[in-house]
């Protein structure tokens, strides 16, 4: 971390948090973006993760990333691959934040802080996601979910479009998203009776 400025780590921390919440919406897109544009050159990975940007680990990856976008239409298919891929959200987060964190600092304080930070990045947008799906689930019997997953999709991508290229924006509007929401959620009348 010698020679790193202030404004450096500020900026990869803002990208490691970007890059892990895109993993919230999506598993292995984001994994499978970083890599694409890692080997572009477009996105500067620390030197261990480098493997990210490999033949096998885009292959794995993009088939990954395919299967999880096309089962996600299927309704019956999307609650059991929720109920299935939250652990794999934490750790997609965990790697992509620890990806970026390990440009400036060794890989295995970058895993450890990539856990501490990427983990909990990637867990409140699927909570969030989670939440969506189960409101439409409930009031439209799920035909509205194969939408939702199109637009999961999109979010995702611009999310992490918009994390590579201007992060701390990304982490204000996460920031800014998460108040909005907690502040409705703690504005909810009591249930009577409850």
């Amino acid at each position: 971390m010698d020679g790193v400025s202030l404004a450096e780590m500020l900026q990869t921390a803002a990208l490691a948090i970007a890059l892990a919440a895109c993993a919230g919406l999506r598993t292995f897109l984001p994994l499978f973006l970083a890599g694409v544009l890692s080997r572009a050159g477009w996105l500067v990975l620390g030197p261990s993760f480098h493997f990210l940007s490999s033949n096998r680990a885009l292959i794995l990856f993009g088939l990954a990333s395919l299967i999880e976008i096309l089962a996600d239409k299927i309704p019956a298919l999307d609650h059991a691959l929720h109920a299935l891929a939250t652990p794999l959200h934490a750790g997609a987060g965990t790697l992509l934040a620890a990806s970026a964190l390990g440009q400036h600092t060794d890989p295995l304080f970058a895993l450890a802080l990539g856990a501490a930070v990427g983990a909990p990045a990637a867990l409140v947008p699927h909570a969030v996601k989670a939440g969506l799906r189960a409101a439409s689930t409930a009031f439209t019997g799920g035909l509205a979910n194969p939408l939702l997953s199109l637009g999961e999709d999109v979010v995702t991508v611009i999310l992490f479009c918009l994390a590579v290229l201007i992060p701390l924006a990304v982490v204000l509007l996460l920031v800014l998203a998460g108040v909005v929401l907690g502040r409705r959620l703690l504005a909810r009348p009591a249930v009577p009776g409850a």
